[in-house]
């Protein structure tokens, strides 16, 4: 039992691969976007928490596009 505990916590503490930290934010920004969704559906809406998950979610695209640059090599280079 301590094993697997110990093995959980490694792999916590283990550093993401690019390509996981990609999956990662993009399901952030799917689920940011299903409660901005959800949010706007409704006719008593926060404004104020809306308009904060939309620049979450703008700061997680721009994050996931630089990214994606980075993971693609340069072809000019």
């Amino acid at each position: 039992m301590t094993d697997q505990i110990e093995q959980d916590q490694a792999a916590a503490n283990d550093e993401l691969s690019p390509a996981e930290r990609l999956l990662l934010m993009e399901g952030q920004h799917r689920s940011l976007d299903q409660k901005i969704i959800e949010l706007q559906s409704r006719p008593w809406q926060n404004q104020l928490l809306v308009q904060r998950l939309k620049k979450e979610k703008l700061r997680l695209k721009e994050a996931i596009e630089r990214l994606k640059g980075e993971m693609i090599p340069d072809l000019n280079a």
